[in-house]
């Protein structure tokens, strides 16, 4: 259809070249020199010619017309136009022996008398108007359904897909695929249910964090189900124009329900489905929404459709749309434990070539807050190191330079930093590294790295030291203090007057937590009243209206907070000086330590043996440059 679609565009657009064409000729024809007949018996007798081959006889209502190009005798090419009645045509070929020589040789190519040709020459431009316009509102209404010239963009129509993916490829989650699965026993024996009565959920709604899985999830429901899996973007309903939103939803629930029993499955669904307005409810998503509650309520029974979903943002959603009914049930998928993502990582190892020597709960240990999309991305980058060094085989340091860079991109190895700069850094990143040793509520030191990733000059990786769903004001002053420890390392290193700008996305972590104790733990002066952020407002929550003396009561708390904290980090640095001294030398030394070496440093109060041995490596090679036995430079082969 498309084929002959092409076709019928392409004899429309020539036609129109064609009639374009005439218009121009006649217009051009027009503007010819009207000639009488003896003007036109003059061009030959004073030596001129008429070029018979390009010159043309038409007949319009009893009139001739003799049209084409004449030569004057000093060569000046011109069009002409001679105009005689019957009358006159007859008289003058029955007396002029030359001009009827001259007409013996020109061709009728027309007649104009036929009413017929005067009705086609007559409609014929306003058919093509006609047609044209047809053609353009034909392209604008299917391209509002996304495609055509005139269309927003391609074709939205629900995709149809068979899933192969099982249980079995999906790790970490399984309290949450425990619930899921009878709805895949639903979709196999949905005449169980039907005979005790029992109702499985029409929605699931599945919420969490990006990469937790929720895709997957859903995709493994249909695929060990076995049924058709119809996949949508909130975003893919929207569009300029109006109405288009709901339209969608009707063709993707038309469509599910024909290849019933089904899994429909709306990715983002915070996109269309947020919380309406107070207004008449007029806007385009507002509609959509509209035409999607209406879906979701008029299933029967034993439809055999079920609508899963997946958002990060349920508190945004209408709530006409999570009543029972629609989405009866939400699963909550959060980040995996240290359990979870050693299962995840050990799924996504299965075909790649792993040293044996790796510890994957050890890898677990150090990747605390990583998505299982994250940790998918972790071992394809090592793959990627162990393909670029053209090895065989991954290896922890691969799976640890891959954690560096999912966590602060590539190392930027050739970016130049001066003594000072190192210096500078060392005791920065030993500021939050002596936090996490000598602060009992703070998390754990896994590594510490003054080589530049990103923007950052180094960083420092802590893992909590336990993975708990909740964190005591304790726990966040610690963090807090664990944040402000590199600043507080740089004022008492080099003073208050030498403080860098290296600490900039610290302070911001740090008064983001402090803010939040304020605003909606209740962990300050201002008591139990939760003060929503101007975000939560604008998602449609609950306005928390205030005054401008609670404002200043919550950055004044907000002040406090952070001072306590900072001088809690310059005690500690000043307690233990000398673990921050040699922790910033082994990272000038070696660059990147690892948490077994922070660990010796701190009970042993002593350099590690690895520090030790580069820095006589260091001392031998500068004593053999200086007495010339090494030289700084390559020799050429002259010099050689």
């Amino acid at each position: 259809m498309k084929k002959k679609k092409s076709i019928w565009l392409w004899v429309l657009f020539i036609v129109m070249i064609i009639v374009i064409g005439l218009v121009i000729w006649q217009f051009i024809a027009g503007t010819a020199d009207k000639l009488t007949l003896d003007e036109f018996n003059k061009i030959f007798t004073q030596g001129g010619s008429v070029a018979t081959e390009r010159t043309s006889e038409k007949i319009y209502n009893g009139v001739h017309v003799i049209s084409g190009v004449y030569t004057t005798a000093d060569g000046v090419t011109r069009k002409f136009v001679l105009t005689l009645n019957n009358a006159n045509y007859d008289k003058a070929l029955a007396e002029d022996p030359g001009f009827a020589e001259f007409v013996s040789k020109i061709t009728l190519i027309a007649d104009a008398n036929s009413p017929f040709m005067s009705l086609i020459i007559g409609l014929l431009p306003m058919v093509i108007l006609i047609g044209f316009y047809i053609w353009m509102f034909s392209s604008m209404s299917k391209g509002g359904m996304g495609g055509g010239m005139f269309g927003p963009g391609k074709s939205t129509r629900p995709r149809e897909i068979k899933s192969d993916v099982k249980f079995s490829d999906v790790a970490g989650i399984n309290e949450e695929k425990t619930e899921l699965v009878e709805l895949v026993d639903y979709l196999k024996n949905p005449n169980k249910y039907a005979q005790m009565g029992a109702r499985v959920p029409k929605g699931v709604l599945m919420e969490g964090p990006p990469g937790t899985g929720k895709t997957l999830l859903a995709k493994a429901v249909a695929g060990e189900a076995g049924v058709a899996f119809f996949s949508m973007a909130g975003s893919e309903f929207e569009e300029m124009f109006v109405g288009l939103g709901a339209s969608r939803v009707r063709d993707l629930f038309s469509d599910a329900k024909k290849a019933a029993p089904c899994i429909i499955f709306i990715d983002e669904i915070d996109a269309v489905g947020r919380k309406r307005s107070g207004g008449m409810g007029s806007s385009t998503n507002e509609q959509t929404l509209n035409q999607l509650l209406v879906e979701m309520d008029g299933f029967g029974s034993n439809s055999g459709v079920i609508v899963m979903a997946a958002t990060n943002r349920v508190d945004v959603l209408d709530n006409a749309l999570l009543r029972p009914g629609r989405f009866d049930r939400t699963i909550q998928i959060s980040l995996p434990d240290i359990r979870e993502r050693e299962d995840i990582l050990k799924l996504h190892s299965r075909n790649k070539s792993v040293s044996p020597e790796i510890d994957w709960k050890r890898i677990a240990e150090r990747t605390p807050g990583f998505s299982g999309a994250q940790l998918e991305n972790v071992l394809n980058e090592a793959a990627i190191l162990v393909v670029r060094d053209k090895r065989k085989m991954i290896t922890l340091t691969d799976i640890d330079e891959a954690i560096d860079r999912v966590v602060g991109g590539p190392a930027k190895k050739s970016r130049a930093m001066t003594l000072q700069d190192k210096q500078i850094v060392s005791y920065h990143e030993a500021g939050h590294a002596l936090m996490g040793l000598k602060l009992e509520s703070a998390s754990k030191v896994q590594k510490v790295t003054i080589i530049p990733r990103g923007n950052a000059g180094g960083y420092t990786i802590m893992t909590p030291k336990d993975e708990s769903n909740f964190s005591s004001k304790e726990d966040l002053f610690a963090s807090i203090a664990g944040y402000l420890g590199g600043r507080a390392a740089e004022e008492i290193m080099f003073g208050k007057n030498k403080i860098t700008t290296g600490a900039h996305d610290d302070l911001d972590k740090a008064t983001n937590i402090a803010r939040r104790m304020v605003t909606q733990f209740g962990m300050s002066s201002l008591g139990l009243t939760k003060y929503l952020t101007m975000q939560e407002e604008s998602y449609g929550q609950t306005k928390g209206v205030y005054s401008d003396e609670v404002a200043y009561k919550i950055d004044t708390e907000i002040n406090v907070i952070l001072e306590q904290c900072y001088k809690t980090a310059v005690e500690v640095i000043n307690k233990h000086k000398d673990v921050l001294e040699l922790i910033a030398e082994s990272l000038r030394v070696l660059e990147t330590i690892t948490a077994e070496q922070i660990d010796y440093i701190d009970k042993n109060n002593q350099l590690p043996k690895e520090v030790v041995e580069e820095k006589n490596r260091r001392a031998v090679e500068d004593k053999k440059k200086e007495s010339g036995e090494i030289l700084e430079f390559e020799p050429d082969e002259e010099d050689k």
